[in-house]
């Protein structure tokens, strides 16, 4: 039985949520894109509704970011360490998170959207060239890329353990 469009809002959002926030790197926006891309979903809902409609949503929601970004055309540099924070939080899993959200913010939309796709939603390469309409080859130049700029940007990310090769 297929489920209602009210049903599929309310179990996915969450998860859709946050991968808004992976590809515009600000809450505000992440809010936009996902309704955008809800909104469009909803005037096709009952084409999709059987197929894999969480597919649908990323792809309008990545197809959405790149409209945005093209249109702004704006690099947004934010300090790492928002002033407007009340008190020090030493907590490694933050420190590592705005790390990571600040690496994340410096890679092109597209780099972005592989390695949130990718890593985050944890898709094969395959289903990650469905989404960005594009080729397996493409996503994986972009994933390289995006994992090599990511190393140079944010080498703290890196874990020494798995760079080493056992002898």
């Amino acid at each position: 039985m297929t489920k209602t469009f009210h049903e599929f809002v309310a179990h996915r959002s969450p998860a859709l949520s946050r991968t808004a926030y992976l590809l515009t790197g600000d809450h505000h926006l992440a809010e936009d894109l996902l309704q955008s891309a809800l909104a469009k979903t909803y005037q096709h809902w009952r084409r999709i509704r059987s197929g894999d409609p969480d597919a649908y949503v990323r792809r309008v929601m990545y197809h959405h970011q790149v409209s945005w970004w093209r249109r702004r055309r704006l690099a947004e540099r934010l300090d790492p360490e928002p002033s407007d924070q009340p008190g020090d939080d030493h907590s490694d899993t933050t420190a590592l998170r705005l790390t990571l959200a600040a690496a994340l913010r410096q890679l092109t939309p597209r780099q972005r959207a592989v390695v949130v796709l990718r890593f985050y939603e944890d898709l094969t390469e395959t289903q990650v060239a469905e989404v960005l309409g594009c080729s397996v080859g493409t996503v994986k130049r972009h994933g390289h890329d995006a994992v090599r700029r990511l190393r140079a940007i944010a080498p703290q990310l890196v874990d020494p353990a798995a760079e080493r090769i056992p002898r």
